[in-house]
């Protein structure tokens, strides 16, 4: 069992009078909640890979109507990620009106024979991209990363294609390409995939027509380098022709557009412009655009060949 003490945030002189210890055994967790020495409440909880369950949450019924228990729920949500990108929570049904509002204060709604509370990170143009791709590339494939940067998208693509597929990483910038092999390395990848310093204008150089399965762009900059380098619609466009031409019929064609930042709209334009002209008898081309965001948000695009 392992054991400390968390101070409670409220004023200087109640954090002298106040403190939650957490205690630790095995999968579960007990948060105390102490009132001048005295303890006033307690939250017991199950830990699981799966999520958390509120096992218990308990206030003596002298300190009870005084935000205790919202603070004790509030702060066992905080130690067990509950706050976080993603997390999942559980809870009994609530004995009475007072605790089905402190449930639903916080999130929970009944479901079942059970209360639950899910948190989901919001999503992004890169993580749909991947969903998208997901649902839709089979195992086996070749697969085209046309603006490698750290190396997310090639990893993805590689556990797409599995241990019989290959893939294709280019991006313009040595850096880029040396941190997209260290992960390729570290991840078990290197057999599979490989990574080349080049401008993805010059794609139809490293791949035949007809011979890829997907091919993807995330235009802009790389993240944690120089932002005074990035794409320009001067090398990206022909890399998009490019990409078409090696494209497979059915093969899918991703890509990020930006706007803002040191390209400003220039590329986005440009290459919504070229989404727009391309033939229907060819091509089925969706935009997905976040309908309640800024109009500069990332927009996610597919180009599926026929």
């Amino acid at each position: 069992m392992c054991y400390h003490k968390t101070a409670f945030p409220a004023t200087a002189r109640e954090e002298a009078r106040m403190r939650i210890d957490e205690l630790r055994e095995g999968d579960r967790l007990s948060l105390v909640l102490y009132k001048e020495q005295a303890a006033v409440g307690v939250c017991r909880l199950l830990l699981s890979p799966g999520g958390t369950r509120v096992e218990e949450l308990f206030i003596h019924k002298d300190w009870r109507g005084r935000g205790y228990g919202s603070y004790l729920l509030k702060q066992a949500l905080h130690a067990t990620g509950g706050f976080g990108t993603s997390s999942l929570h559980t809870a009994p049904p609530p004995a009475s009106e007072a605790a089905a509002a402190l449930l639903k204060k916080f999130g929970f709604a009944p479901a079942g024979d059970i209360w639950l509370r899910r948190r989901a990170p919001d999503p992004s143009a890169v993580g749909l991209t991947h969903e998208f791709l997901a649902s839709r590339l089979a195992a086996g494939g070749f697969f085209i990363d046309a603006t490698c940067g750290n190396g997310n998208d090639t990893a993805f693509l590689c556990r797409l294609a599995g241990p019989s597929g290959k893939v294709l990483a280019l991006d313009v910038q040595e850096k880029a390409v040396e941190a997209t092999r260290a992960r390729l390395e570290k991840e078990g990848f290197g057999d599979m995939a490989r990574a080349v310093q080049a401008d993805h204008a010059r794609l139809a150089q490293f791949a035949e027509p007809a011979s890829a399965d997907c091919v993807v762009f995330n235009f802009g900059y790389l993240p944690g380098a120089d932002h005074a380098l990035f794409t320009t619609p001067a090398s990206s466009l022909p890399a998009l022709e490019a990409a078409l031409d090696i494209l497979k019929p059915g093969g899918i064609l991703a890509a990020c557009l930006y706007s803002g930042g040191p390209n400003g709209d220039g590329e986005r334009k440009a290459v919504e412009e070229f989404f727009a002209a391309l033939p229907l008898t060819k091509y089925t081309v969706l935009a997905c655009r976040f309908a309640n965001w800024a109009p500069t948000a990332p927009l996610p695009c597919f180009v599926l060949k026929k």
